[in-house]
């Protein structure tokens, strides 16, 4: 911290924070940043800035889709959709903290990267269905949208929870954001097949956007503090590199997160 507002109570200049921005101040890609106090928490030591900026994101993400939405609890069934990507490896370490029985898809190369991160069920997405292996799951974590997440109504046990943070979203979200009606009504009619396939399959379904939560992030930080999460990073880049950075994070190959640094 480089300068507090005369308001702010729980942290100091020169206390080192963390945080993910709120939605109306999206995009860090700084030297400097401004942060509401309530979206920020102490960084956990014994994590490098580096380490530390790759969590918000991705953290904060995962803790409102498995805990808030999703339930997860433990003995529970989890199917991680990406399982090696930067929300895909916090989601594996974070349900196997819970005690669930963690399902992901993976490309070969990275199967045992996410068995070492606690994964029961590496599912070769290009050599085996997800719907042919994972069977009565009580929570789905879908990251891509599109056809995986049609089939992720297929292995959803009656009763379970279906969330997404990929593809399209749906009339509810766009609704709860301020959306215009206009664009309601579209949105509502392109997700029309996902409606439909949550009713049949008897699903509670969530499209959800992360939102800025300090109090989250410091329980996240704790886990982190603890070795309960570990960071796993890929590449870094310097921020003058930011136009590759985005391209590389872009191509969806990264193992993990990558972080622009300053």
């Amino acid at each position: 911290m480089v300068e507090v507002g005369p308001d702010v109570k729980k942290v100091k200049v020169g206390d080192e924070i963390f945080a993910r921005l709120d939605k109306d101040r999206i995009g860090a890609l700084a030297e400097l940043a401004l942060v509401r106090e309530p979206a920020a928490a102490k960084k956990p030591a014994r994590l490098s800035h580096v380490e530390a900026a790759s969590l918000p994101l991705v953290g904060l993400t995962t803790w409102q889709c498995l805990v808030d939405i999703g339930h997860l609890k433990s003995g529970q069934k989890l199917l991680v959709t990406a399982g090696s990507g930067g929300v895909g490896t916090f989601a594996i370490q974070l349900a196997k903290h819970i005690g669930a029985e963690v399902f992901t898809t993976v490309g070969a190369r990275n199967i045992e990267v996410v068995k070492k991160l606690g994964a029961d069920h590496a599912i070769d997405y290009k050599t085996t269905r997800f719907e042919d292996v994972a069977k009565d799951i009580d929570v789905v974590f879908d990251t891509q949208g599109g056809e995986t997440l049609l089939g992720a109504f297929k292995v959803v046990k009656r009763g379970g929870v279906v969330v997404t943070v990929g593809g399209n979203p749906d009339a509810k979200f766009a609704r709860s954001w301020g959306v215009n009606p206009v664009l309601v009504l579209a949105l509502g009619f392109m997700s029309r097949h996902i409606t439909r396939a949550a009713k049949e399959a008897g699903a509670h379904f969530e499209y959800w956007f992360m939102r800025a939560d300090g109090e989250q992030l410091a329980k996240i930080a704790e886990l982190a503090e603890s070795g309960v999460i570990r960071p796993i990073i890929d590449r870094t880049f310097p921020l003058a590199e930011v136009k590759e950075a985005l391209a590389y994070s872009e191509a969806g190959r990264a193992t993990g997160k990558v972080v622009v640094e300053v």
